[in-house]
C-alpha cells in the first residue's frame, strides 16, 4: 500500500491524521513483536499535551495551616502584619508555552530493570510547526541518543518543510549526503550512537518517503549486536485497513 497524503484531500476529507497518528504506534508494536527476543517489551505511547504535568491531588489540602502573613487574629489577639505583594516589572500578554505532542513505540529491557533500548518517534504537525517545538523534539532525540537508545524518526507531515532528521544532525556538526542540500520533507531514519572508547560515533540508516510510493523497513538495535527489523509498509498497511482510509 503506497505511502498517502494525510494532511490534504482526498484522504484529509476521509479520515483525520490524528486518528492515524494514534493508531500507527499500536500497530507498529504488533509488527515488532514477533522479532523481539524474550526480556524485551515494546509499549505504544501517545502524549497530547503540556510536557509537565502535576499531580493536583497531591497540592489539595483541606486543613491548610496559617502562615504568618495571615490576616486572622492570633491566639494572643494580636492581628499578624498582611503582606503587600509588590507590582510586576513585566506583564506578558498571550503567552504561548507550547505543547509536547508525542506519537511514539517505546521498547524496554525487562531483564535490566525496564533500560529504554529504543524509540520510535512518529512526527506530528506540531512537532514542526515551530522554532521551539523543532528545538525541542530535537533536544528530546539528542537526549536518548547520547544515552545510548537507538532513535528511529518517521516523519510523514507534507504540510510542514522541515526535516528534523538533519536538524538534529547539525546539532553534532554533522550532516547526511543523502539529504542534501534539499532535505526532503517525509522520510524515515534510524540512528544509534557507538561507544569505541573515548570515540563516540553515530551510525544512520536512512530513507526519503515519497507520496504513492512502498515505506522502507527500519533496523531497531536491542544492543550493539541484536537487531530486529520494523516493517513500516506493513504496520502502515494495516493501520490504513483498520481506520478505512482510502
Amino acid at each position: 500500500m503506497p505511502l498517502r497524503d494525510h494532511f490534504r484531500p482526498p484522504v484529509s476529507k476521509r479520515a483525520s491524521w490524528e486518528g492515524f497518528h494514534g493508531f500507527w504506534p499500536g500497530k507498529m508494536v504488533e509488527a515488532l513483536f514477533p522479532h523481539l527476543p524474550p526480556g524485551f517489551t515494546a509499549e505504544p505511547r501517545v502524549h497530547l499535551g503540556n510536557v509537565f504535568e502535576l499531580d493536583v491531588n497531591a497540592y489539595e489540602r483541606d486543613d491548610w495551616e496559617e502562615s504568618e502573613w495571615s490576616p486572622t487574629p492570633n491566639a494572643g489577639g494580636t492581628a499578624t502584619a498582611t503582606y503587600t505583594h509588590p507590582k510586576s516589572a513585566l506583564v506578558l500578554e498571550d503567552a504561548d508555552f507550547g505543547a509536547e505532542y508525542a506519537y511514539e513505540v517505546l521498547i524496554f529491557d525487562q531483564e535490566r530493570d525496564r533500560t529504554l533500548v529504543a524509540a520510535v518517534e512518529i512526527v506530528s504537525p506540531a512537532n514542526k510547526d515551530r522554532p521551539t517545538s523543532r528545538a525541542g523534539f530535537v533536544a528530546k532525540c539528542a537526549a536518548l541518543l547520547s544515552r545510548g537508545v537507538c532513535v528511529s524518526i518517521v516523519d510523514v507531515v507534507t504540510v510542514k518543510r522541515f526535516n528534523l532528521y538533519t536538524d538534529l544532525l547539525d546539532t553534532i556538526g554533522r550532516s547526511d549526503p543523502a539529504f542534501s542540500p534539499l532535505p526532503p520533507t517525509t522520510y524515515a531514519v534510524t540512528l544509534r550512537t557507538r561507544n569505541g572508547g573515548k570515540r563516540h560515533s553515530v551510525e544512520t540508516w536512512s530513507y526519503a518517503l515519497d507520496i504513492g510510493a512502498p515505506l522502507p523497513t527500519l533496523p531497531i538495535w536491542l544492543d550493539d549486536d541484536r537487531m530486529i527489523p520494523l516493517d513500516l509498509e506493513t504496520s502502515y498497511s494495516e493501520t490504513c485497513r483498520f481506520l478505512r482510509i482510502p
